[in-house]
């Protein structure tokens, strides 16, 4: 029988969360949520919240043995986000189906180092003062607006003091061959030129070999769309407000904070 408990909001936060990102660690959500990436209240209301069939659990069958667990929005969880918008969880695109093969599929380190990514920057910006992530839309609402000239991981908009920095965000594992990820910049820039707007792409990457061949490859993209690159690690900490991000195509290897990618 399914345990009943309480929803508090924070929980209903942790639901929205687990949709938006489709899964998240326990760290992930101890940073976002609680008291830091080992937090015990973390884990505990997580157990609670499966107890409800709210979330699902599960550790991945490849990678390291002490690997956390990983959480994704369970069928009662779908539920209660609909409600709220007065529509059933098919409605907001859950799919069970597609829940339950994320466990086994080959994508999942690119969507637990995309969590890990937008973990940084949310997390970076509430321990910079004068800072804020404003905005972070996910890869199917980036391909509803943009889907015809590019396909990025996420959007976001960086505020800072009297700075906004809007720009795509593009999460590399290294799996696709260098030029196949520099032919993207072609079709930013189309973008650029359709709508006039300036359009920044920030490339994070899992080591620093795969900066280095980046930054070399990578078209410089001009004053329309500036490319910049920096590696998960550094997003991590210092952090994205720091200067972590190298210029694709600067022999200088300037490293820049994000107010100064205006």
């Amino acid at each position: 029988m399914t345990a009943t408990i309480e929803l508090t909001e924070r929980d209903t936060r942790i639901l929205r969360a687990l949709h938006t990102h489709r899964v998240l660690t326990t760290p992930q959500i101890g940073e976002l949520f609680f008291n830091g990436t080992y937090s015990r209240a973390a884990q505990r209301r997580l157990l609670k919240l499966a107890q409800r069939d709210t979330v699902d659990r599960f550790v991945p069958h490849r990678g390291h043995w002490n690997a956390p667990y990983h959480w994704t929005l369970a069928l009662e969880g779908a539920r209660v986000l609909a409600e709220q918008q007065g529509l059933t969880p098919q409605q907001i695109g859950y799919r069970a189906d597609v829940q339950r093969r994320m466990r086994v599929s080959s994508q999942l380190p690119h969507t637990t180092g995309l969590a890990q990514s937008y973990v940084a920057f949310a997390t970076n910006a509430r321990a910079t003062q004068g800072a804020s992530l404003q905005r972070w839309w996910p890869q199917a609402r980036c391909q509803t607006n943009w889907g015809r000239h590019v396909r990025p991981d996420a959007y976001l908009r960086w505020r800072q003091n009297d700075t906004d920095v809007d720009a795509f965000v593009e999460y590399d594992t290294g799996t696709e061959p260098l030029a196949r990820v520099a032919a993207k910049i072609s079709r930013y820039r189309n973008l650029a030129e359709e709508t006039q707007l300036r359009s920044p792409v920030l490339f994070i990457v899992t080591g620093p070999e795969r900066l280095t061949n980046l930054c070399r490859v990578l078209d410089i993209g001009g004053r329309w769309v500036p490319v910049h690159v920096s590696t998960l690690d550094q997003l991590t900490y210092p952090g994205p407000a720091r200067p972590i991000w190298r210029r694709a195509g600067d022999p200088a290897c300037t490293l820049r904070s994000m107010t100064e990618l205006t």
